[in-house]
């Protein structure tokens, strides 16, 4: 009788990872240095993860198994050894900040980087700049953020802490009027820092509410770390999923806090000693740092997307299942088309959050730099652009990470996955920085403003609303869209953009009117608007793949990733095509989701080079599904190994609980088997 021999599955695991790393044709360099932003800062980031790794201080054995007051501790003695480093390898605060991209946990120091020091360094005034520059750039005071309160985040006009001025003095007084006041969710205020921006209501003599204002504020002694006099701080409490344990999110309230004038971050709006209000250029300046923080989660999105996605894909390459082939191996799970399907537009999207990020984050740089001079001319812009796109990303990677994660199956569950701690880092996105929901009414309202400002033959239009062109000509909606092979697709991916483009401008119109916006309408109008700009990015990345370095040899697989991303892009706006009539029914879906699954199946074969691309290494990642040898089931047996509960053949437990369950169990069935007899 003949017997199905089956190889061994660990053994198969590694083989099959070097076959798919062989299979591939991209040359991994240099799409490493496309998505790094140059040879020199992708060799410079793995120089300091070649440091950070081989350092004791970083080690991630056991972390999942910490407790939140030792993950917070853990966090404080990495960011120490960060400044040691610094001193000791002559490291530049950019590549502090590198190192701080790359350690896959949140540490307070973050939030230094993040928003204080860039709101401090925009809107300081000329003394305080002065007297505090060199602390904050040297970290010799620690900062955070104070926006938020308890009962308001989102809706700043609202905020209740209230910063008076006293002329006589020539101080601010701030001040906490009710519990609901309390600062919330800042940072590093709950044990670390030392110092703070607060957004607090101006109030000038005479009572005048002048809205919310930035002042600078003391809240620990630099001598002992106590409390300042009136500051009432400390940590809020473990967050959802255990995700931001090495981050003290504070409360904060202030007890008539006296500050100095010069306290008040007035470089646009100012108090003049006498309590006189100077208006700013623009009423949204205070809103600069915020804008910062927006512009830089596009490619915080890619990040968190590009190492779920390598450790999805590394491991639907190894993972074998279904009926057996002669040779006795199961298929590959990455060449089912129900996994292949899910998980290359993730691959693509990461490609694009990369790509754009770092191109969104050049034009805050140009911004900053105007507005240092007093140019606020594209700040609206900056606004509107880094609006949708928060929201985009956020949602998008967010929902991408959870999908990788199920790809999975019941190992994706696993701490040692890896996939849980990005979900939980990264998921409340969604609502920092602004609300979600509420960012959607603010890029609605931008697109209606456009809308409404728009003349007949308008040719110069802002990229975030450049798709409204498409109304002014003389050309008409198209009734039916054609799609064309991948290849044309790839050559010219104009027409995917135009359909996307048309989307928006028309769903636009179609709001403006009905002339009421539910929440709803908001979130879909968002979404196409959102779309078509990054529709019109894409094709542009396209067009220059080669001239970012990109051999020609590759370029034709980098394209069809943002082919297959524009693809899906359209999928996702199936509702609104077929509504507006730019898609006629069954036949153009089936040849768009037809395209797609051809994309999919073709880029499969270099999903494994896509995604070393991205130059994880195993210690970034942590993830036993993701091993960069295919070696996930030896990794994970090991990593149960060192599970706590297995230390003892016994636990503990079975003399404190397991054993009375037992005995009582037994004791209930010999009486139960007593009475049957009876």
């Amino acid at each position: 009788m003949f017997v199905l021999t089956r190889p061994d599955a660990a053994a198969q695991a590694a083989l099959d990872m070097t076959a798919a790393r062989k299979a591939t044709t991209v040359d991994i360099p240099s799409l490493r240095d496309y998505l790094h932003g140059g040879a020199e800062n992708r060799q410079r980031r793995e120089d300091i993860v070649r440091v950070l790794s081989a350092d004791p201080v970083f080690s991630k054995v056991g972390r999942d198994n910490m407790s939140r007051s030792k993950l917070f501790m853990r966090g404080q003695a990495m960011t120490r050894r960060l400044h040691e480093l610094q001193n000791k390898l002559n490291w530049s605060n950019d590549d502090l900040r590198r190192s701080l991209s790359i350690l896959d946990e949140t540490l307070p120091l973050t939030l230094h980087f993040q928003a204080f020091e860039p709101v401090f360094n925009l809107q300081a005034g000329p003394a305080l700049h002065a007297e505090y520059s060199a602390l904050v750039a040297t970290r010799g005071i620690l900062g955070c953020y104070l926006q938020t309160e308890l009962a308001h985040g989102t809706a700043v006009s609202a905020l209740e802490t209230t910063a008076t001025y006293d002329p006589a003095t020539r101080e601010f007084e701030l001040h906490s009027p009710s519990l609901t006041a309390a600062k919330w969710w800042s940072g590093a205020a709950g044990r670390t820092a030392t110092h703070g921006v607060v957004q607090a209501q101006l109030i000038l003599p005479g009572g005048k509410r002048m809205g919310p204002h930035l002042f600078f504020v003391q809240l620990r002694s630099l001598e002992d770390h106590r409390p300042m006099r009136g500051v009432v701080l400390g940590d809020q409490g473990p967050k959802a999923l255990g995700g931001f344990a090495a981050t003290d999110n504070g409360f904060v309230r202030f007890d008539r806090v006296r500050i100095p004038l010069k306290n008040m971050l007035s470089k646009f709006a100012q108090v003049t000693e006498a309590g006189e209000y100077v208006r700013p250029p623009h009423d949204k300046l205070a809103y600069g740092g915020m804008l910062y923080i927006r512009s830089g989660m596009v490619t915080g999105a890619g990040m968190m997307t590009a190492k779920a996605i390598t450790i999805a894909i590394r491991y639907a390459t190894v993972r074998r299942q279904g009926t057996p082939s002669p040779d006795g191996l199961e298929p590959q799970v990455i060449s089912y088309p129900s996994v292949n399907g899910r998980l290359m537009p993730i691959l693509a999207r990461a490609y694009v959050f990369l790509r754009l990020g770092k191109a969104l984050s050049s034009l805050f740089t140009t911004i900053a730099a105007r507005l240092a001079s007093g140019d606020t001319s594209l700040l609206a812009e900056l606004h509107a652009t880094t609006s949708g796109l928060k929201v985009f990303a956020t949602t998008t990677s967010i929902a991408d990470i959870e999908s990788a994660r199920r790809s999975a199956g019941g190992h994706g569950f696993s701490a040692a996955a890896g996939m849980g701690r990005l979900y939980a880092e990264w998921v409340p996105s969604a609502s920092y920085e602004g609300d979600n929901y509420v960012l959607d009414q603010q890029v609605v309202r931008a697109a209606l403003k456009a809308y409404r400002a728009l003349k007949p033959g308008q040719t110069d239009l802002p990229p975030s609303s450049a798709y409204l062109q498409r109304l002014t000509g003389v050309e008409n909606p198209p009734s039916g869209f054609t799609f064309t092979s991948v290849e044309a697709l790839v050559a010219d991916p104009s027409t995917l953009v135009a359909l996307l483009e048309w989307r928006a401008a028309l769903v636009v119109r179609e709001l403006a009117n009905a002339g009421e916006v539910t929440g709803m309408d908001a979130a879909r109008v968002a979404r196409a608007v959102t779309d078509a700009f990054v529709a019109a990015r894409v094709a542009e990345m396209a067009q220059e793949v080669e001239k970012d370095g990109v051999r020609k040899e590759d370029a034709g697989v980098v394209k069809r990733l943002f082919v297959l991303y524009l693809l899906t892009s359209a999928e996702a706006a199936l509702s609104d095509l077929l509504v507006h009539g730019l898609l006629c029914g069954t036949q153009e879906v089936g040849a768009l989701r037809g395209t797609i699954a051809t994309t999919c199946a073709s880029l499969v074969p270099h999903a494994i080079g896509l995604t070393d691309a991205f130059a994880f290494s195993d210690w970034e990642l942590d993830s036993a599904l993701g091993m960069y040898d295919g070696r996930v089931y030896e990794a994970l047996w090991e990593r149960a190994q060192r599970e706590p509960l297995n230390e003892k053949e016994v636990t503990d437990a079975y003399g404190e609980s397991i054993k009375w369950v037992l005995q009582n169990g037994q004791r209930r069935a010999a009486e139960a088997q007593r009475n049957a007899k009876l």
